[in-house]
């Protein structure tokens, strides 16, 4: 098997198995949130020093040491918001009426702490990767919180699908923040940027003089931005691409008989 089909696969698989045993942990009862995110902490702070020491070394090995290290910081980050452990200073619905930039503005309060958690997060791995040889870690991280924040603006702009099933009951008050429609003038900006950043990531992998470094590097990144590519193509379709994770999620939890909350409307 190459080196390019065995990144593919790598990226394809953790993709898969990390989400469902981050929703798995989410669709627990409420009793076992400590020890999860716990075990989380520890696996993040591992990834951090993966993330230091692999950044000094240029080698297929370390491409993925970097990769997975990030993953696992990301992992930590995804598991406290779904938790309810690290989201905003507002956690409640989404006043009715609300417009506009007002409605943007509860729309952040919401999940503030979150994004500032993950930019923090985000530049201090720049920082302590900053001039080194390997920056697969740092890609890694940023090709998810870009993408991730791109997610977020365009369900609050309005898309087709809006994941309901990914939204455990504590948090269902932030569905009132999302909105139905069939696009938004964000959504073929974020397509096209990220497809085209997929294409240089895959001709730098596909050149004929590239090292097996640059090749693995540069097709663990180009995969999991494609990914995120089609996650974001999913949200414009009404597909229930949750059945990837059916196994992971509990549609009926002993924590998840609060009312739903609307979501907002065109």
């Amino acid at each position: 098997m190459s080196d390019r089909a065995l990144a593919v696969l790598f990226v394809l698989a953790i993709w898969w198995l990390s989400t469902g045993v981050v929703l798995r942990m989410v669709w627990l009862a409420r009793a076992t949130f400590r020890y999860s995110v716990g075990a989380t902490t520890v696996l993040a702070l591992a990834g951090l020093v993966g993330l230091v020491t692999s950044s000094h070394v240029a080698s297929t090995g370390a491409a993925y040491l970097a990769f997975g290290s990030a993953l696992a910081v990301w992992a930590w980050h995804e598991l406290v918001f779904l938790l309810g452990f690290v989201t905003g200073t507002r956690r409640e619905a989404c006043p009715p009426g609300a417009r506009g930039w007002k409605r943007f503005g509860y729309a952040t309060a919401a999940i503030i702490h979150h994004e500032v958690a993950l930019a923090a997060t985000l530049a201090v791995i720049a920082l302590l990767t900053w001039n080194a040889p390997n920056q697969v870690g740092t890609w890694t991280f940023l090709v998810l919180w870009s993408m991730r924040l791109s997610a977020k603006l365009n369900v609050f702009l309005g898309v087709r699908n809006l994941t309901e099933q990914f939204v455990p009951a504590h948090l269902r008050y932030m569905l009132s923040y999302f909105r139905r429609a069939r696009m938004n003038p964000l959504m073929p900006i974020s397509l096209v940027v990220a497809g085209a950043i997929v294409v240089r990531l895959a001709a730098d992998a596909l050149a004929v003089d590239a090292t097996s470094f640059v090749v693995v590097g540069r097709t663990l990144v180009a995969t999991l931005l494609a990914l995120a590519v089609v996650e974001h193509v999913f949200l414009t379709l009404p597909l229930p691409d949750a059945v990837l994770w059916r196994w992971a999620i509990r549609t009926k939890s002993t924590h998840a008989t609060e009312p739903e909350l609307g979501v907002e409307a065109p």
